[in-house]
């Protein structure tokens, strides 16, 4: 037998008893890197580590922990698992598809440019990134990074909260006043 079971675990985590994280991540971490690789990191050895590392840091920090009444200890684990592996994955496809603001086209590409749309398309992005930067002394060091973190980086507004220990509530109000402001001084004439 266990000299700890997982229950009692959970509870000393909760009373942020770093020894019990130890013992519960010597037990499980096998099956949660190895949930993760099957579940979509595939050969991508690091995305496999770092959801074990999400997982283990999720138990420690989080004040919602495992109920006994709903369940088995491993099937709770599984499903923040699946969960946190589900949302790299999102995540991973949205920085994918998301516009880089950094791209820049070398001089001799310009000519191999399919069409004029894409170099409208160029233009228009460096532009927009001009005004945003241009924007950024109107608005706190906080917001900046929030508009970092959200839109051009892929985190969820409560990756966000979570990262910076904020509530939620917190940190939607912080993205709702930068994109005033940035509204603001991005429209003609500075408008609003």
């Amino acid at each position: 037998m266990q000299p700890y079971p997982d229950e009692q675990l959970m509870q000393l985590i909760q009373e942020k008893q770093s020894f019990a994280l130890r013992i519960l991540y010597d037990r499980y971490v096998r099956l949660v890197y190895s949930y993760a690789v099957k579940s979509g990191a595939g050969t991508d050895a690091s995305f496999a580590q770092d959801i074990v590392q999400l997982v283990f840091t999720r138990i420690w920090t989080s004040n919602k922990g495992y109920d006994p009444a709903k369940g088995q200890f491993v099937n709770w684990l599984i499903t923040v698992t699946r969960n946190i592996t589900i949302d790299q994955l999102r995540k991973q496809r949205k920085q994918e598809v998301l516009v880089s603001f950094d791209y820049e086209i070398p001089e001799t590409e310009h000519t191999a440019l399919s069409g004029r749309d894409e170099l409208q398309e160029t233009v228009a992005r460096r532009l927009l990134k001009q005004q945003i930067e241009a924007a950024y002394p109107y608005l706190s060091d906080n917001q900046v990074q929030l508009i970092r973190h959200f839109y051009w980086e892929g985190y969820t507004l409560s990756e966000i909260a979570a990262r910076n220990g904020e509530p939620i509530g917190t940190v939607k109000s912080r993205l709702h006043q930068a994109l005033k402001t940035l509204r603001k001084h991005l429209s003609p004439e500075g408008e609003g």
